[in-house]
């Protein structure tokens, strides 16, 4: 069975890759000097190309969006032997997280602390955004006592 992104993905390669091709006849028969440098510039092209589908698959399957998330919980995990049960986040880190969990279709589960603020659940840890603090502010984690 052939995955959808698998066709999406080779008909951006192919679509990248025919933008950089020469025109028919664009070329003359003569072999100079200037063809090897225009041949050159194009294997450039197609190389950058290349290396752009190839990052930017590296980063659809990665989740860049939550690494400064993950860096607080390892902190946390490595000194008390478990993950936090809270982190406080700003609005755009808490986004962040948030479209993590639509993208990857994850089930969202939203509440509110006593005192209004709002959570998500990520994994074990409850992120309780801090609209009042920086939009990047990633606190240290600590305990539901």
């Amino acid at each position: 069975m052939v995955h959808r992104r698998a066709v999406i993905t080779g008909t951006m390669l192919g679509g990248a890759l025919s933008a950089l091709a020469t025109p028919a006849g664009g070329s003359q028969a003569g072999g100079g000097q200037g063809d090897c440098a225009n041949s050159d510039r194009l294997m450039d092209e197609v190389a950058k190309a290349v290396r752009a589908v190839r990052d930017q698959l590296a980063r659809e399957q990665s989740f860049w969006e939550l690494d400064a998330v993950r860096q607080q919980t390892r902190t946390f995990l490595r000194a008390n032997g478990k993950f936090p049960d809270l982190l406080e986040v700003g609005s755009d880190v808490w986004q962040r997280v948030y479209d993590w969990h639509v993208r990857f279709q994850q089930p969202i589960n939203l509440g509110r602390t006593p005192d209004g603020r709002y959570t998500i659940l990520l994994l074990a840890t409850t992120l309780v955004m801090r609209p009042d603090m920086d939009p990047g502010f990633i606190g240290l984690g600590y305990d539901n006592r």
